[in-house]
């Protein structure tokens, strides 16, 4: 009897507990319920995923992409590479496009922030593969798609989208006069 009650609990144990910091050699960043995780996923394009919407090559750099991880079915959503900026993870990913890679990072997971599979991807290859590539590409690739933003400060200073929505809208998005009087007011 006390097998079947283990096994039962084994398999009603949901997938979404399993654990996977085994082997995770991802560096802390002390985030709020990060937890070291590695696995195998396919890299794809969310919105082809989610909506049926699916350019060649996951949309060449212009999507979102996610990690369909192989263990479990789960759609984890890569928001971030491993350089210090808040940056994304799709230039880290693009590379591999359908492709069966294998990922360290940190998982953050926490039902009170109502937050679930946001990954931080740390490093990257293909399953099979020896050698890691490091996630740290966005920058330089931001560099090279904007040769004429050079300068000091950091890039979303100089980026020229960014710029171009804060002359149309205003630093907060609701236009120079709201931009006047919260600085009025603020500052």
């Amino acid at each position: 009897m006390r097998k079947l009650i283990a096994l039962l609990a084994l398999v009603a144990t949901p997938v979404a507990a399993q654990d996977f910091s085994e082997n995770s050699e991802a560096r802390p960043w002390n985030l709020v319920a990060e937890v070291p995780a590695r696995f195998e996923a396919t890299v794809v394009d969310l919105l082809c995923e989610l909506a049926g919407d699916c350019p060649a090559n996951c949309g060449d750099g212009r999507r979102q992409l996610g990690l369909l991880r192989s263990a479990d079915g789960v759609l984890v959503y890569p928001n971030k590479n491993s350089q210090p900026a808040f940056t994304g993870a799709a230039v880290e990913l693009q590379p591999f496009c359908g492709q069966e890679v294998e990922v360290d990072g940190l998982m953050i997971t926490d039902p009170e922030l109502n937050v679930d599979n946001v990954y931080l991807v740390q490093t990257v290859r293909k399953v099979g593969d020896t050698e890691w590539t490091k996630a740290n590409q966005w920058t330089k690739a931001w560099a090279n798609s904007n040769p004429d933003a050079e300068g000091k400060g950091p890039w979303f200073r100089r980026d020229p989208r960014v710029n171009g929505f804060i002359e149309k809208d205003g630093y907060l998005g609701l236009g120079q006069e709201v931009d006047d009087a919260f600085i009025a007011d603020w500052f």
